[in-house]
């Protein structure tokens, strides 16, 4: 166990570390204090996330099976919270004030869902290693999962949050197939969910639509919603094979380049550190992820490997996603680069992730 423990937490680190160099780099210039409280607050993040992975690899994984209900109805109540008492940024009410820090409750909906997921497709004895999906029908092995899957799917896409909406039913899908539930069921799911996509375009806010139709052509709005795509990689194609340098990105530090912070850090790393330093970036999260799996291989429990494999994949999911809409490869849907872009709810429900992982491996060892 405690190998993985520090391999996780060392490659956690050296993520966010390379996360500070690019959040320093993008804000520094910025007028005022802001870049300095940026800058600060994030160190302060990744503190209290380190803090939150040493308490909870401590804590037995198996807790969160007693626990996993009343997590579910926390979620919900923040979801809902967030209409009423949210904070709205950017045309989007996905905040609650907590004091002095913004939470996001749709980062803990994904952590949650795993959770979720994962018991209510596992027996709760450790030495009984067999799903219990095999002995569901359509009703109780994709119906009755999916319902409660799409009360926070629905409840994240109003407010609206369509990325996150998507990343929890590509979880949903992706614990189906882990899980064993006939392949038949998964198609025909597929298949009725695809049926009323076309008519869902009208429901679609101005915004979204418009970040449809520049993903296929971004220059039919160049200086409107395909701005920042374009500007994203402008930045990445610029840094070529050894980047500009620190603090030498153009793109980013003379703000061409909107979120540079956030949603697009990867593009202001690519810009400075170049192809390699994207490559050394992207193995980093190559071997966490890796790690992941094979903490979920070498667990028998049921319920445990399949919360691994579901913290793994929603790690993947993400920086996949994040990736692929910094290069124009999927549309701008706002998800984080999970460990390297700015915000507090992001680390913690990550480093939160990551000791759940250490803990199951830790206490595979014990049974």
């Amino acid at each position: 166990m405690r190998n993985s423990f520090f391999v996780i937490l060392i490659l956690a680190l050296l993520i966010c570390s390379l996360g500070l160099l690019s959040i320093y780099s993008s804000a520094y210039q910025k007028e005022g204090k802001l870049w300095q409280s940026i800058f600060e607050r994030q160190i302060l993040w990744i503190i209290l996330g380190v803090a939150l992975f040493s308490i909870i690899s401590n804590i037995s994984y198996r807790r969160f099976w007693d626990l996993t209900y009343l997590l579910y109805v926390i979620s919900f109540l923040f979801l809902l919270l967030v209409f009423a008492l949210g904070t709205t940024r950017l045309g989007a009410q996905r905040w609650l004030r907590l004091g002095w820090f913004n939470f996001q409750p749709s980062e803990l909906s994904k952590i949650v869902m795993v959770i979720f997921l994962a018991r209510y497709f596992s027996r709760k004895a450790v030495d009984d290693i067999d799903l219990l999906s095999g002995k569901f029908g359509l009703w109780s092995g994709l119906i009755l999962p999916f319902f409660f899957t799409a009360i926070p799917v629905a409840l994240i896409i109003e407010q609206p949050d369509l990325g996150t909406g998507i990343i929890l039913l590509i979880l949903f899908i992706s614990m189906l197939y882990l899980t064993n539930v006939r392949l038949r069921y998964i198609f025909t799911f597929l298949a009725v969910m695809s049926l009323p996509l076309p008519f869902m375009w009208h429901l679609l806010r101005d915004y979204q639509k418009d970040r449809l139709l520049v993903f296929l052509n971004p220059n039919i709005d160049p200086l409107g919603a395909g701005y920042t795509v374009i500007q994203s990689k402008i930045a990445i194609g610029s840094g070529w094979l050894w980047g500009k340098g620190w603090l030498s990105g153009t793109q980013s530090q003379l703000h061409f380049l909107p979120e540079s912070h956030t949603d697009f850090i990867f593009a202001t790393f690519s810009e400075e550190w170049g192809f390699l330093g994207s490559l050394t970036l992207l193995f980093l999260y190559f071997l966490l992820i890796r790690q992941g799996f094979l903490i979920a291989q070498r667990t028998q429990d049921s319920f445990g490997k399949l919360l691994a494999y579901g913290i793994t994949l929603m790690l993947a999911i993400q920086v996949s996603v994040n990736v692929a809409m910094n290069l124009g490869l999927a549309p701008v849907v706002g998800i984080p680069l999970p460990l390297m872009s700015y915000g507090g709810s992001s680390i913690f429900v990550t480093f939160i992730a990551l000791g759940i992982l250490a803990n199951i491996d830790k206490t595979r060892a014990v049974f």
